[in-house]
């Protein structure tokens, strides 16, 4: 992954899903940080779970932290 910190969870929209990118590119959108963790896996980062999401400082969790799924 080219930056410190190249994974971006950006703020819930209206239906509480918040976007995920990684390296620049839109994976899709999560609605919990299982589904972020399935996104990291899918790009890769093979065997990450949901605490791995929440610790991790590879993310930059924008409108709030692993545990803000609605606006």
């Amino acid at each position: 992954m080219a930056t410190d910190r190249p994974v971006i969870v950006y703020p819930p929209d209206e239906s509480g899903g918040r976007r995920v990118r990684v390296d620049g590119t839109i994976l899709g959108l999560a609605y919990s940080t299982r589904d972020v963790a399935a996104f990291l896996q899918e790009a890769g980062l093979q065997g990450w779970d949901d605490l791995d999401v929440v610790r991790s400082r590879l993310i930059e969790w924008r409108g709030g932290g692993p545990d803000v799924w609605t606006h």
